[in-house]
């Protein structure tokens, strides 16, 4: 008798799986895009125009994926959505450009982003400084004390990820936690009347910046900001194959989070507004720090850093978390190398599939900056995926009505129509804006298409 197949667990409560959700959502862009946004649009209403926007459409993409999480809830998230409603063809084509490029690309950029956050402590200085180098091909190849660190990080959560999917919720909900209550606390410093800060008050709320990108063109770019501080609500999905009773808490997790990261979004602009007048925010490379700076000091400054540090490993870990089950769904399914589809006998984790995301991700943070120009790559055919993924809903809907749907999305059908339509908008913007990056994404995707090929043959052959 062959010995039973070992499992995923389902250990995610409901608190662990808002956690993903915010947790993974807040990371450095909170922190940074409010300079971004006004130099796009010069004023405080249209920042916080584009901020609504960017809200309600990531609700908008929430409220759907809910429906599709609760009657769906297998890991791998959308490429579940998309194999199903559009064949293996479709589901190979997004798990392909999530684990070949977005995820490891995603967990590069947060590790190098954590370290430039360190970096800007004096004890830290040391980060830019090469501790090998060597010329190859006429080119000098080099690794600094700061890609080691992020290495670090990387390797470090992800054996937290392959120790257990627990132990890693766990860390997702204490350092959520801490996250919001430091989130809470910057905008109380900056509404406080503490201080010596001048130019504070509502007036500024009324400022303009005339610098200003300005109209459509401005407008679309500040949005494009908003919706990646909004990024990562769709990462919990990719983990419903280990939340408990995910009919129920998926949907709670998924609306509760997105919301409650709309409301910390809005304070915290309102706070920076509050502190610093437009010209200000656009010329900051940091408003949120400065802000503080303002009104406490320097230290100030740094408690908000060591906040951003903390905010980066929290996404870092959701990033790693829901990263390794899309290769596990696809070679579960016989469409992969069958070792990612390993669940681990003692930890019930996909931990095969946690150590080549990691081995992927090492390679890009030890390329340095190039790995960035395959970020962008990607970011066309994520969006691209939200709305494959978001229109599954309407197959689902016509082709299996008396499946059962514990959560049903609130407003169909016109909740997920503008959900997709806008995302429609935005791939259109993107790719009028970055054509090269974004006809090099298609191509990546198109890619695959060979390679779905092969690891189809093979399946029928055996």
């Amino acid at each position: 008798m062959r010995p039973e197949r070992p499992e995923l667990s389902r250990d995610l409560g409901v608190s662990h799986a808002s956690a993903v959700v915010v947790g993974t959502i807040i990371g450095s862009g909170i922190f940074l895009v409010p300079a971004e946004m006004m130099q796009a649009v010069g004023s405080a209403k249209l920042v916080y125009l584009a901020w609504l926007v960017g809200g309600l459409l990531s609700f908008f993409g929430a409220l759907t994926y809910a429906e599709l999480g609760a009657m769906k809830p297998q890991a791998g998230g959308e490429y579940v959505y998309v194999r199903d409603a559009y064949g293996p063809l479709g589901g190979f084509l997004y798990a392909w450009t999530w684990f070949v490029i977005a995820k490891p690309a995603s967990v590069a950029t947060i590790a190098t982003g954590l370290v430039r956050i360190l970096g800007t402590f004096s004890i830290f200085s040391f980060f830019s400084e090469n501790i090998f180098s060597a010329n190859i091909s006429s080119h000098v190849f080099a690794v600094t004390w700061g890609q080691l660190v992020a290495i670090a990080a990387a390797i470090l959560i992800s054996v937290l990820n392959y120790l257990g999917v627990k132990r890693a919720g766990e860390f997702q909900l204490v350092f959520t936690v801490l996250k919001v209550a430091i989130i809470l606390g910057i905008v109380i410093v900056c509404f406080s009347g503490a201080g010596t800060a001048t130019g504070r008050g509502w007036s500024n709320f009324t400022g303009t910046f005339t610098g200003a990108k300005g109209g459509i063109a401005g407008f679309m770019a500040a949005l494009v900001a908003a919706l990646w501080a909004y990024d990562g609500w769709n990462d919990l999905n990719m983990v419903a194959g280990e939340v408990k009773k995910p009919e129920r808490n998926i949907p709670i997790a998924l609306i509760a989070g997105v919301a409650t990261v709309g409301v910390l979004y809005v304070l915290v602009n309102a706070g920076v507004q509050y502190v610093l007048p437009a010209d200000a925010i656009a010329a900051s490379p940091r408003p949120a720090s400065d802000a503080v700076a303002l009104i406490i000091g320097h230290m100030g400054a740094a408690i908000v850093s060591a906040g951003m540090a903390i905010s980066m490993l929290v996404t870092l870990n959701g990033t790693i978390m829901s990263g390794a089950r899309v290769p596990y769904a696809v070679a579960r399914d016989g469409y992969f190398f069958s070792a990612l589809a390993e669940v681990h006998p003692r930890f019930h984790t996909p931990s095969v599939a946690i150590l080549l995301q990691a081995v992927l991700s090492i390679a890009l943070l030890l390329l340095g900056g190039n790995f960035r120009q395959l970020f962008s790559l990607a970011i066309f055919a994520e969006w691209l995926f939200y709305m494959i993924a978001g229109s599954t809903v309407f197959i689902f809907r016509r082709r299996n009505p008396d499946t059962a749907r514990p959560y049903q999305v609130i407003g169909y059908p016109f909740v997920p129509a503008i959900f997709i339509a806008v995302a429609a908008v935005l791939l259109y913007y993107t790719f009028r804006t970055d054509w090269p990056n974004s006809l090099y994404g298609l191509l990546v995707i198109l890619a695959s298409v060979p390679v779905f090929g092969w690891f189809r043959r093979r399946k029928a052959q055996s």
